[in-house]
Order: C-alpha cells, then sequence, then structure tokens
C-alpha cells in the first residue's frame, strides 16, 4: 500500500466521524501505519488458523484432495483479483524477462517445496499430525536465523544463540524420549527455510511466486482430480455446500495472503517477526482442542525448551525495536501458507 493511499484511508476529516481510538485521530501516520500493520498481521494469522482447521468440515474428501481443491480455488482466485485491479500484467512482464530454460528451472525449483508444505498444511490437522505441525512452524522462525547465519553470513546475538540451544535441546529431548521425531515437524522447519532463501535469491515476490506455483500446478490438480480422485469431483460437484466451502477456501487463501504481504510491508522486521508466533500458536490450541488431535504429557518439557528458544527470539527482537531508528527495513519475505 502506497504512502498516498494511506493518506486516502487515514484522511483525517473521514476518521473523525468515527468512533475510533485516539491515536487514530490525533496520532502521526506512522503510528496509524504500525496500528494498521498489526490489525493486518493479527487478521492473517486468525485466517490461517481457520484454513487449519478447514479439513475437518470437508469431510468425506481427504486431506489430499482438499488440499488439491485449495490449489485450484486460490488459482482461481487469485488470477481474478489480479485480472480485476490490473496488477496480473505486471506480474507476466517479470516471468517474459525470463528467456532460457536454465532461468526458468531456477524459478521452478522452489515449487515442489512449496506444494509439500501446502499439502501437509491441508492432511497433517485430520490426520493426527496437528500438533507436531504446528510444532514444526513454531521452530520455522528459529531455522531462519539458523539458515540466515550459514548462507548469509548474520551474525547472531547472544539471545539468538540462546533461542536456538534452547530449541535443539527440546528438539533433542523429543528424539531421546519417543527414539524418533515427527517427520512432520521436520519437513516444516527443514525445508520451507529453504523455499523462502531460493525465492530471495531469485528475486522474486511473494505473489509472483505465488502465481507461478499455482500456475505450474492447476493442470497436474486438474488431472488428478479426474483420473484418481472422481468421487471427490462427484462430491464437490453434487453438493451447493461443497461448492461453497471451496469457493471460501480460495477466498480465505488469497485474502490471508494478502493481508500477510500488506502487514510485511507496514511494520518493521522485529514488530512482523514477533507477530508471526501468532499464527502457530493458533495452530496449536486448534489442533488440541478442535482437532482432537493427541498432546502427551510428556512432551511439555521438550515443548517447554522450545518455546523457551522463542521466548529468547521475541525479546531479541523487543530489544531491537526498541533500540532501533526510524526508517528501518521491512520484512521482504513473508509466509504464504
Amino acid at each position: 500500500m502506497s504512502n498516498s493511499t494511506l493518506a486516502n484511508v487515514f484522511n483525517a476529516t473521514t476518521m473523525s466521524r468515527l468512533p475510533l481510538p485516539a491515536i487514530w485521530t490525533t496520532g502521526s501516520a506512522q503510528q496509524r501505519t504500525l496500528m494498521l500493520g498489526v490489525v493486518l498481521a493479527v487478521l492473517s494469522n486468525v485466517l490461517f488458523g481457520v484454513l487449519y482447521a478447514y479439513s475437518s468440515f470437508l469431510a468425506p474428501l481427504s486431506g489430499t484432495h482438499v488440499f488439491i481443491w485449495r490449489m485450484l480455488a486460490m488459482w482461481a482466485v487469485l488470477m481474478g483479483y489480479l485480472f480485476i485491479n490490473g496488477g496480473l500484467g505486471q506480474h507476466v512482464d517479470k516471468l517474459r524477462a525470463l528467456r532460457t530454460v536454465k532461468q526458468w528451472a531456477w524459478l521452478l525449483l522452489p515449487t515442489p517445496i512449496f506444494l509439500s508444505q501446502f499439502w501437509l498444511f491441508m492432511w497433517a490437522p485430520v490426520n493426527g499430525q496437528g500438533v507436531q505441525t504446528a510444532m514444526g512452524y513454531f521452530l520455522f522462525p528459529l531455522m531462519m536465523v539458523v539458515f540466515g547465519c550459514v548462507f548469509f553470513g548474520e551474525k547472531l546475538s547472544r539471545l539468538q544463540w540462546l533461542a536456538v540451544a534452547f530449541a535443539a535441546l527440546g528438539v533433542g529431548s523429543e528424539i531421546v524420549r519417543t527414539q524418533s521425531v515427527s517427520w512432520a515437524t521436520l519437513w516444516v522447519c527443514g525445508t520451507y527455510p529453504i523455499y523462502y532463501i531460493l525465492r530471495r535469491l531469485q528475486g522474486i515476490g511473494a505473489v509472483t511466486g505465488l502465481l507461478v506455483d499455482l500456475t505450474v500446478f492447476a493442470p497436474f490438480a486438474v488431472a488428478y482430480l479426474f483420473l484418481f480422485a472422481s468421487s471427490s469431483v462427484m462430491v464437490v460437484t453434487g453438493s451447493g455446500f461443497f461448492i461453497v466451502m471451496l469457493m471460501g477456501l480460495g477466498v480465505l487463501s488469497v485474502l490471508a495472503m494478502k493481508t500477510n504481504v500488506d502487514a510485511s510491508q507496514m511494520l518493521p522486521v522485529n514488530v512482523y517477526g514477533m507477530m508471526s508466533y501468532v499464527e502457530p500458536a493458533l495452530l496449536f490450541i486448534l489442533a488440541i482442542t478442535v482437532l482432537g488431535n493427541p498432546f502427551e504429557s510428556a512432551m511439555v518439557y521438550s515443548y517447554r525448551l522450545i518455546w523457551l528458544g522463542i521466548a529468547c527470539l521475541i525479546a531479541h527482537g523487543v530489544r531491537q525495536l526498541c533500540g532501533a531508528h526510524k526508517g528501518m527495513p521491512m520484512r521482504k519475505m513473508v509466509k504464504t501458507v
């Protein structure tokens, strides 16, 4: 959202007519932008939480079938949105600049990771892996710290090192306790950072990358439905409820992504980073309560260590935010689940 757009949104005359807190009418434009960014960040995380539980309302469709339908619904809604707001041509022009097979291969390299993550996000909650997947999202920011240190030479503060150490102890204790560790947890925190790093190295924006991933997968999704899941097609096409629910799935998915991107552009890096923990917390709670995924009491010790690591990372963010100057860089990498 541009500054001129924000100026129109926060027009003093318009805002003065609404029963809003004083900061919306007396605060600076920077304060209002920060508040709006926080609201959008919370909204996006709540929407991601809703999407996490969505599969449970679409029985008898399996988690894999819901994933396939979600990809197609997202592609349709995203194409419609970009066409209506005139942004489709901009993304197409970026892709037209790719001339060689090598360039296209490099662009499509992260796509399998993206698709596997979206599949796991819809499959795990209805297959007893909701808690483990949520823990993967808790560990994701910590892994991003490690990947940033390894691949980009970023220096870690003492709090960041402490966060990584606590997380490692937590995962290690869970491995000792169970003689294994959930593949769902490892897949989220181990491969999702690779997706973001590749997209960062490619210089591809979140929306462009999402458009590429969905467009590439769409024909395969259609082929899968008609060749291997014809019963799913019959269930959906024969029910107005399923059609509406799947349309809602696409709209909510794009809206969650859009609000997340907008929040990432409005908030300082550390504020956005701290807000990102709202989503896995919601996923964790939904997995145990709404979805009924198992949580053993013996897991508390391991998870407590991981949460201590998260607390250290949040403390690092608060310390940086308090000492930061105005005009600090904005976060460029955003979640797309």
